[in-house]
């Protein structure tokens, strides 16, 4: 029983340290939309 209460707290954990990077992830992919976007606009500008 304490090894099953030692697992299932292990893949808590992961789980919650997966959500974390792919939201990193996410946000880093966003960052970088927006450069993409702001340049195009600063082209289409000048």
């Amino acid at each position: 029983m304490r090894k099953l209460v030692i697992l299932a707290a292990l893949a808590a954990s992961l789980s919650v340290a997966a959500c974390n990077t792919v939201e990193g992830a996410g946000k880093d992919v966003s960052s970088a939309g927006r450069a993409v976007t702001d340049t195009a606009k600063d082209v289409k500008n000048n």
